[in-house]
């Protein structure tokens, strides 16, 4: 193992619900460091832009609809292991099918509002990170 990167996001249900800090926390506790943080009201092109690989999926309007309806927290993470390791703290897509003690089993709803997103391989983070960091915002 060696210390990675990944992308997360703290998703607008999250936000709006008031949940940010307490997801702050459940990170923390589980031995990331946060090495960026900012909070975004993402326009339709800005989220469009990143989620382009589901631009052809029957739910791409409804993703950039919700992406846009409120603030997200955008957080780089870093930890040994990073990118599996907030995928396991998030728990399953499905928020109706994750364990309590995840991101989504504890702050979301269903698929769609699951209070949090994560990068899935080293590329994506890679991508994730520079789309939305730039190299002054890292620590």
């Amino acid at each position: 193992m060696h210390t990675e990167q990944t992308f997360a996001i703290i998703k607008p249900d999250a936000v709006a619900a008031g949940n940010s800090g307490k997801i702050i926390t459940m990170i923390e506790d589980s031995g990331f460091t946060i090495a960026a943080l900012k909070k975004v009201h993402l326009t339709r092109d800005q989220a469009a832009g990143f989620y382009a690989v589901h631009s052809e999926r029957p739910f791409f309007n409804d993703l950039l609809n919700f992406m846009t309806s409120g603030p997200a927290v955008l957080m780089i993470l870093e930890k040994e292991g990073a990118i599996r390791a907030w995928r396991d703290l998030m728990g399953p897509t499905n928020s109706n099918e994750a364990p309590k003690g995840t991101v989504r089993g504890e702050f979301g709803t269903n698929i769609e509002k699951n209070a949090s997103h994560g990068s899935d391989a080293p590329e994506t983070a890679a991508f994730e990170t520079a789309y939305f960091f730039s190299c002054f915002e890292r620590v």
